[in-house]
């Protein structure tokens, strides 16, 4: 789906991007992770062309970008900004039809779309004539992403999406972020600072420091296989949480009932809280778990 080749990027006399090369498959959630000034918003943005590299290229589906015009090849791609970018003059149901009218939609299509888009966003449909100052957080957030679907484009890029939000909000978007029909079969690159964000949404991970790519991998591989001494480094403040997240049960108790997306820190959550009735009682019990999660990390 997207292939970036040698990509490099000077801001003056500092080189925001080094030579950098990837690729992400077609429907897969591709995360650039990283301190701020690491390059990978500047990244983000190659794709698109709101930033122009001084060499290097992309090519998305085979096509290199540059052979289309800027306007036309972001009307194919969905981008959703940290701070939403709803434009504060127009309404949310002006803001979210911008790109169909460009496309010539009919009027009755763009309203037929919205409507569907906000059922599955969990937007109430009063909330289409007014303007982005009257909405919560959250729920601007939400017509940003509307926005950025309204057209189905195959490829979405999304620049620290929920950054902006408190915490209790940004896990329940992630949570109906992840759940979103509409999301199944897109590619999606996206920019995060957040540990914790990167492995819960990543399909694979793209570590960056200083405009170089330091490792991409799943986020097992990062954790348990890292490159190199700055990969190792990165994740010790909250390593053991990232790999309890990260192993599903399956791995360390092949012969358990759980379902297949159940992790070791899903169901030590549910031993440690069983009134919440989270999971299915089996007979693991925490010791055993531990204990088998150890054996599955030393091999």
């Amino acid at each position: 789906m997207i292939t970036a080749q040698n990509l490099i990027k000077h801001f003056g006399t500092a080189t925001a991007v080094n030579n950098i090369s990837f690729e992400v498959k077609e429907g897969e959630n591709l995360v650039l992770l990283g301190t701020s000034g690491c390059g990978k918003t500047t990244t983000l943005r190659m794709i698109n062309r709101l930033i122009e590299p001084d060499s290097g290229t992309v090519f998305v589906n085979g096509t290199d970008i540059r052979t289309q015009q800027p306007e036309v090849l972001r009307r194919g791609i969905g981008y959703v900004l940290q701070n939403h970018g709803l434009f504060p003059h127009y309404t949310v149901a002006e803001n979210i039809a911008i790109v169909p009218r460009l496309l010539k939609w009919a009027d009755q299509d763009i309203r037929k779309r919205a409507d569907e888009l906000f059922q599955k966003l969990n937007l109430d449909a009063s909330l289409a004539g007014q303007y982005p100052a009257a909405l919560s957080g959250g729920q601007q957030q939400r017509v940003g992403l509307a926005r950025s679907l309204m057209v189905n484009p195959p490829l979405l890029l999304m620049d620290e999406p929920f950054g902006a939000l408190d915490n209790l909000t940004r896990i329940s978007i992630r949570k109906e972020f992840r759940a979103l029909d509409e999301l199944v079969k897109k590619t999606i690159v996206m920019v995060t600072h957040d540990v914790q964000e990167a492995f819960e949404m990543g399909d694979r991970i793209c570590l960056m420091d200083k405009g170089e790519i330091k490792q991409i991998g799943t986020p097992e591989e990062l954790l348990f296989k890292p490159a190199n001494d700055f990969v190792r480094g990165f994740f010790d403040e909250q390593r053991l949480q990232l790999e309890l997240r990260s192993v599903l049960l399956k791995e360390v108790f092949p012969e358990s009932d759980a379902s297949s997306e159940v992790s070791v820190w899903d169901r030590m959550d549910a031993l440690l809280h069983p009134e919440n009735g989270n999971l299915p009682a089996d007979d693991i019990r925490i010791g055993d778990l531990m204990r088998a999660f150890e054996t599955y990390k030393r091999k």
